[in-house]
């Protein structure tokens, strides 16, 4: 059925049509009551016209086609912050627990994916515009993430990132970068703050006929709030496309990453709230660093085969070195390439309307593994060596069938098939284990009206352990692991208007041998022992909203002023089920509760400010046994700033922690924990940031 025919019923579809083009359809009453009639598709207008990249709006639509807990999140929304981590752009996401360390490590975690790790990423995938960034293993970092670099980014929360082969607990979060479409130009940011905080961006885009690119580069340093916490890091990326045709495009990427970062480590509880600034004292000692220097290219090419179809196909290649002194010197290097292909298809079957999408992802890589002794920071005595190789391959389709105009009917699954291997120099033995996993997929999105909906599924995740997870550190072996697996069900609702939207969902998923990271209090939470846990139970409630409390309290007329409060709540309910060892204890590693709010007064002239808080009222525990557990806490905080209209100037100033709280950001768990051991990260006192950003 050709695009341009769908009418006012049919809208869903239709915004998905414009979703895989690149048209913008709003949602709005007028689009429920005039028939749609879709121009013929345009890449030449400079304001998005990308084939390969989405336009905010176009991704949004698409988005809402989704049977469960999704979001978008602008750089508006975070542009005005230091933005040094992922949790500045993702902190008022519910469901999303994102707490920075050091430098830019930050420890993430999504409806419970990965509460044990406190160093390097599980459970959540990672895309660059649809192109998988995470390990082919399935682990990741986000030290090579600038925030800067990013116009939105998607979060598929739980297992709804099917659309692009992700099948974690924690789902898929992809980062999708500015094009000289969207943004022409040229601008630069200054930013400057507590701790030795400073970086400089700057960024230019153009078109010129068929062709258009866009490149950014960053450079930032800081001397961290505690101890043997400084860093630097210069990275750049950037994209260049080609429209040969209104009907193809094909779009080259690349990022280079030069990070070098001192590690503090994890302290007591007692020296976390008495003395945060304090550093490890083995850290110390021994110069623990993480220092990565990556590459990455990848292309990314789209055919408008029809009215109703659209192709992509890519592939991806990485070189990345570590060096990554800790309780030895860690000397690895990466090498890892993959490809794969999407298609969405959307056409009348029978008179209903039907959108599928369906795809391959494959990547396979090699580790390059060297150990040495560690002294004073340095290597000294090879110790180990070995080769890992990693092959991964996942086919995946959705399907939304709708039997009513505005009732769809969602089936899917993933197919998953992972193999990992080891060939052993010195200091460990050859090995491997392979996995496959069979992942379906049912429910439903109903719209409610033009802008709202109710969804629910059932759904099934699945992981493979990464290699730093079937690494046995204690005996130097390949670990004999389970994949991890789980059901979840899951309701939820979204909608927007002018004045309030809202996003609220509620799951529970049944987690069979959930991978767990257990801390031995001996390599200062950087390396730990993986076991399978028995059954667990994940549950919980996500809220978000967006309220415009009051219009007009100084000004009048069509530019209004306006009072907003802005807020994410996530309630986490994760706990054993009947262990055998733990009964019904709770699974240790994260708040039950944790509140992000904001009250923030706009005036239309652009001028903005008001405090917000973040706010952990119950201690989580950091252990199996339930018997330690971290403190709860609330930091107030503040921003102002102006942005006149047209986006072409903006300053702000961010004021953090104003009362100097000291509080346990993050931390590592264990089976059982002693009194003191050293499993806490210190969150960072008082602070105030400020930045400018100019465009020309």
């Amino acid at each position: 059925m050709p695009l341009r025919h769908f009418t006012p019923q049919t809208r869903p579809l239709a915004c998905l049509l414009l979703a895989t083009t690149a048209l913008a359809c709003p949602l709005s009453a007028h689009a429920q009551e005039a028939s749609v009639d879709l121009p013929t598709i345009s890449v030449s207008d400079g304001q998005g016209g990308s084939i390969t990249v989405r336009s905010v709006a176009e991704a949004r639509a698409a988005l809402d086609l989704i049977p469960g807990g999704v979001a978008l999140v602008t750089a508006q929304q975070w542009q005005n912050t230091p933005a040094t981590t992922i949790k500045d752009m993702l902190d008022y996401v519910p469901g999303v627990f994102v707490q920075p360390k050091w430098g830019e490590d930050t420890r993430l975690s999504i409806r419970g994916s990965g509460i044990s790790r406190s160093a390097h990423l599980r459970g959540v995938l990672l895309y660059q515009d649809g192109i998988p960034l995470s390990s082919v293993d399935g682990g990741g970092d986000f030290q090579e993430i600038d925030p800067t670099a990013y116009q939105y980014v998607e979060v598929f929360k739980g297992a709804n990132g099917y659309q692009y082969g992700a099948n974690a607990l924690g789902g898929a979060i992809n980062f999708v970068t500015p094009t000289g479409r969207s943004n022409p130009g040229a601008g630069i940011r200054l930013d400057a703050g507590s701790f030795g905080f400073a970086r400089f961006q700057a960024n230019v885009g153009g078109v010129n006929g068929a062709f258009d690119g866009y490149i950014t580069g960053s450079y930032l340093s800081q001397d961290g709030f505690r101890n043997h916490s400084s860093g630097t890091n210069t990275r750049g990326s950037g994209n260049f496309g080609w429209q040969p045709t209104e009907n193809v495009e094909t779009r080259f990427y690349f990022n280079a990453t030069d990070v070098q970062q001192d590690i503090p480590g994890s302290v007591s509880k007692y020296v976390a709230l008495h003395s945060p600034q304090s550093a490890n004292p083995t850290n110390v000692a021994l110069d623990y660093e993480r220092d990565i220097q990556a590459i990455r290219v990848a292309n990314k090419t789209s055919f408008l085969i029809s009215d109703t179809t659209k192709l992509d196909v890519g592939v991806f290649y990485t070189d990345k070195s570590l060096f990554h002194p800790i309780f030895q010197v860690l000397d690895y290097g990466y090498q890892e390439y993959g490809a794969f292909t999407r298609l969405v298809d959307e056409r009348s079957i029978g008179g209903f309307k039907n959108r599928l999408v369906m795809g391959v992802n494959y990547g396979t890589g090699t580790v390059d593994a060297q150990r040495y002794t560690n002294v004073f920071g340095n290597p000294a005595q090879l110790v180990y060596m070995s080769n890992d190789e990693a092959t991964t391959t996942t086919f995946y389709a959705e399907d939304n069938f709708y039997v009513l105009p505005d009732f769809a009917l969602v089936g899917a699954f993933q197919y998953l098939d992972a193999s990992l291997g080891r060939v052993a120099y010195l200091g460990t033995t050859s090995g491997g284990n392979d996995y496959q996993l069979f992942l379906p997929k049912g429910g439903f999105v109903w719209e409610l009206g033009p802008d709202s909906q109710l969804y629910g599924n059932v759904s099934r995740s699945g992981e493979a352990p990464t290699f730093s997870e079937l690494t046995n550190f204690a005996v130097g072996d390949i670990a004999n692991l389970k994949a991890q697996t789980a059901t979840t069900v899951e309701m939820g609702s979204r909608g927007r208007s002018p004045t309030f939207n809202w996003d609220v969902s509620l799951y529970r998923s049944w987690v069979e041998n959930e991978l767990q990271c257990q801390d031995t209090g001996v390599l200062m939470g950087l390396t730990c022992t993986v076991v399978n846990l028995s059954n667990t139970i994940h549950q919980g409630m996500e809220v978000g909203a967006n309220w415009s409390m009051f219009q007009g309290l100084f000004t009048h007329g069509p530019a209004q002023d306006s009072v907003w409060l802005n807020l994410a709540y996530t309630y986490n309910d994760f706990y054993f089920d009947n262990d055998p060892v733990w009964g019904n204890n709770q699974l240790p590693g994260i708040p039950r509760h944790y509140l992000r709010a904001e009250m923030l007064y706009k005036h239309p002239s652009g001028f903005y400010a008001g405090p917000n808080v973040e706010w952990v009222p119950v201690a989580y525990y950091v252990d199996d046994a339930n018997t330690l557990n971290s403190s709860p806490y609330a930091l107030l905080n503040f921003k102002a700033g102006y942005e006149p209209p047209g986006g072409r100037f903006s300053v702000y100033v961010d004021a953090r922690n104003l009362f100097n709280v000291n509080y346990i950001a993050s931390a590592s768990v264990t089976a059982l924990a002693a009194p003191n051991q050293a499993l806490f990260e210190p969150g960072n006192g008082r602070a105030v940031y400020v930045g400018t950003k100019m465009t020309f």
